[in-house]
């Protein structure tokens, strides 16, 4: 039969099922058929020739024939799960039943009265034609049957892997039930050796049903958000609990499917053109079905902090399989194959080739940082093992070109967010810190300064570039990207002239008066700052001669701090300046130099881009728990109650989002003499006012001795000059490690959702249906 012909049929059956008042029975074959049987539509056809408003139609007005199309339609899918899908027709009654419940579920979930449906068992409905279907398994909710069946034929042979037996396939059907799928893994990686031969029809068959899958997940687009943690959606617990006898195949098969790919392929250029790539699809799919199913439990307690502890874990662990595994996977050779699959699709896009678009460059690199911030989160041995060599840089510099490339867009806050958090993690770990030091020569284009240095200036220049040239709804990251320089900046051995400037330059920025007055929180940025500039000091002061020379050079912003005025009459001066003056931040004075070859400049997004709205993100008190260093290198936490530098107590979490959603804070605050002076006396310039009464003297006499007015002497100098006991006792190394919470845990649902809903869009399984998680804004 054409194509044609068959669109038409179907086109028809559609029109039937929306125009009919009665109810049609179940057992009427003939009718229902004309949806799966006689024809051979692909997945946009059905979108096409099944509108929404007649989805909904038949909803409202004849809710028993949507009832019995969804029965129907797992009823096929079961029955083509029990056969193994001897036929090219049984398999194409799959796949027709797989694209009708693709379009439909999203209309059962918007509608509250419908979403209990498929939990609940469809009494007799149909049961005498289903005769193989045992009479407890009949009892079975709908929901559970569909999960059942999508799993097992994901291992199909012939279908979705290849077939084992030897012969003419008709006489040998392999039994389903019988089938030992950890034999049928998609991929060599963890724990799996062989790698199949390619086969596009089995990625197209897997790809389909893996679509409908994440489709029966997204439930939980629907509900709006919540901060209770303990909310699992039921269609991932079930998927991912010890009733799915494929969990862990299909678990391995999905991380090795990612991990294995390779997007440029044989390195012919152009390569992506000429063939359709069957295999970036299904990755895609892996990759989304992967972050949506490792969810989050309330109160996990199998994570362990450090490695010593790992060997005691309790062997139960999560009840979801997925979460488990993950969190079991232990071999190097496994977490080698994981960390260079990830870093090499990360880099991808960066790529650099002398032909235009002649390689593929991949979409879904929102994906693999959740990807990646799960194995991390999930599995402590994986983290300690990025760490462990400087393959971290393989990471940390895709993210670091993906912040740089978004802070312009404001359709891409979620990006910049969860690669801050990425970084945020890492940096709570001595070795992350010391990884930076490592010279930064791989030359990917970035819309930076050019530099001579190492990956530690690199972070340094890009954060740089961020706070003072990205758009206003970063601020609330600032307080971020400054605990992460804090973290790291015990470690650096020898900043660069360019990543010196930098840091002072954001010191002046923000302690300004205007500035420190102008909202609650501000005067924090400047704590972080000097506690940063105290760590390299007491720490590492020998190699940092160029951050010395930078602070020396710009003492009267050190001297104006310790002189800050707090008397009524300058606070309201300051305040006047500000309203003049409204941009955040001087992005003079910054002496901002040519940027790199071939790289370009950050734009704001495309009028027209849709993007998803996120909740709010907790303060830094809130993402983060205080650990300080003891000399022998391990933490120590440090007690919640301490409000170290004033910092902690002030102000409440509400008035923090206040000052981030409007400019206008100023009608909820005002600053007071009292508030300036609770802080500007715990201001840590102890050390710096000590270097400079030392050093300024020495470098004034050099240079009228001299009659110097060169640079490299005066670094010459201050290289092998030493403050040694002449400093305060260095206090010891506070570090801010990340700590999940609730309102992380939503904000990373709210975010992982929007970016599968946009990331959908042929076919837009989700477009214009009710989702309550997030709203979908057009730029």
């Amino acid at each position: 039969m054409g194509s044609t012909d068959s669109k038409l049929n179907f086109r028809k059956a559609v029109i039937q099922l929306t125009t009919k008042t009665q109810p049609v029975e179940a057992t009427d074959d003939a009718f229902w058929d004309q949806f799966w049987a006689d024809t051979s539509t692909t997945i946009q056809d059905v979108f096409a020739l099944v509108p929404a408003a007649e989805i909904r139609a038949v909803r409202e007005e004849s809710p028993s024939n949507l009832a019995t199309l969804c029965y129907k339609a797992v009823e096929k899918l079961v029955q083509g799960a029990e056969s193994g899908c001897p036929t090219e027709r049984e398999k194409q009654v799959v796949l027709n039943c797989t694209h009708i419940l693709t379009r439909i579920l999203p209309y059962i979930f918007e509608d509250q009265d419908w979403r209990g449906f498929f939990w609940s068992t469809v009494p007799g409905a149909g049961r005498a034609g289903v005769n193989e279907m045992d009479d407890d398994d009949g009892a079975r909710p709908l929901a559970e049957s569909l999960l059942l069946a999508i799993a097992d034929l994901l291992f199909c042979p012939d279908f979705t892997v290849h077939s084992h037996k030897r012969g003419p396939v008709s006489d040998s059907v392999e039994d389903m039930q019988s089938i030992d799928s950890c034999e049928y893994i998609w991929e060599a990686g963890v724990g799996f050796a062989q790698s199949p031969p390619l086969n596009y029809i089995h990625d197209l068959n897997r790809t389909e049903l893996l679509r409908l899958l994440l489709t029966c997940f997204s439930e939980a687009m629907y509900l709006p958000p919540s901060s209770d943690n303990n909310v699992l959606n039921p269609w991932v617990t079930f998927f991912c609990s010890t009733e799915n006898r494929h969990a862990l195949p299909l678990f391995t098969s999905l991380l090795n499917v990612v991990c294995a790919y390779d997007p440029v392929g044989y390195g012919i250029p152009y390569n992506h053109l000429l063939f359709a790539d069957y295999r970036e699809q299904l990755v895609e799919q892996a990759v989304q079905i992967l972050i949506v199913a490792l969810e989050h439990e309330g109160g996990l307690a199998h994570r362990s902090a450090s490695p010593s502890s790992m060997e005691e874990q309790e062997p139960t662990g999560p009840e979801n399989l997925f979460v488990n595994y993950l969190s079991r996977i232990h071999r190097e050779e496994d977490y080698d194959f994981v960390l260079k699959g990830l870093a090499r699709l990360l880099t991808n896009p960066l790529t650099q080739t002398y032909l235009p678009n002649s390689t593929k460059k991949i979409q879904f690199h929102q994906e693999l940082l959740v990807l990646f911030w799960k194995l991390c989160d999930f599995n402590k041995k994986f983290l300690f093992f990025v760490l462990k060599s400087s393959d971290v840089l393989d990471i940390l510099v895709p993210i670091l070109f993906y912040l740089n490339d978004a802070r312009a867009d404001q359709s891409r806050v979620g990006l910049m967010h969860i690669g801050v958090f990425i970084l945020l993690l890492l940096s709570g770990e001595r070795n992350f810190g010391v990884r930076l030091n490592k010279p930064y020569s791989i030359h990917v284009p970035m819309d930076i300064p050019v530099f001579t240095g190492t990956h530690a200036d690199l972070l340094i220049v890009v954060f740089h570039k961020i706070i003072t040239s990205g758009h206003q709804r970063l601020q609330p990251l600032f307080d971020c990207l400054l605990t992460i320089v804090v973290n790291v900046s015990p470690y650096l051995k020898s900043l660069s002239m360019v990543a010196a400037n930098k840091l002072l330059h954001l010191l002046e920025a923000f302690s300004t008066n205007w500035f420190l007055f102008s909202a609650a929180q501000n005067h924090h940025l400047v704590f972080f700052l000097l506690e940063a500039f105290n760590n390299i000091i007491q720490y590492q002061f020998d190699g940092n001669c160029n951050l010395v020379y930078a602070i020396i050079r710009k003492r009267n912003v050190f001297h104006q701090l310790a002189n800050l005025p707090s008397d009524p009459a300058s606070i309201q001066k300051a305040l006047q300046r500000k309203r003049k003056s409204p941009d955040v931040i001087s992005r003079t004075s910054s002496q901002e130099t040519v940027s790199m070859e071939g790289s370009h400049p950050a734009v704001p997004a495309e009028p027209g881009t849709l993007k998803a709205s996120l909740v709010a993100m907790p303060g830094i008190d809130k993402l983060t728990e205080k650990s300080q260093v003891s000399e022998d290198g391990t933490m120590v936490s440090v007690p919640k109650t301490d409000s170290n530098s004033g910092r902690d107590n002030e102000v409440s979490a509400e008035m923090e989002r206040r000052r981030l959603s409007s400019a206008s804070s100023t009608s909820y605050w005002s600053p007071t003499p009292d508030w300036v002076l609770s802080w500007k006396c715990k201001l840590p310039l102890q050390t710096i006012m000590r270097l400079l009464q030392v050093l300024v003297p020495q470098v004034e006499k050099i240079c009228i001795d001299k009659g110097l007015t060169d640079e490299s002497e005066i670094l010459k100098f201050l290289q092998h000059g030493t403050l040694v006991g002449l400093l305060p006792v260095p206090h010891p190394i506070l570090i801010r490690k990340y700590q999940a919470n609730a309102g992380t845990a939503m904000w990373f649902r709210t975010y992982m959702w929007g970016v599968v809903y946009l990331r959908n869009v042929d076919p837009p399984i989700w477009y214009d249906t009710d989702v309550r998680l997030f709203e979908i804004q057009r730029m």
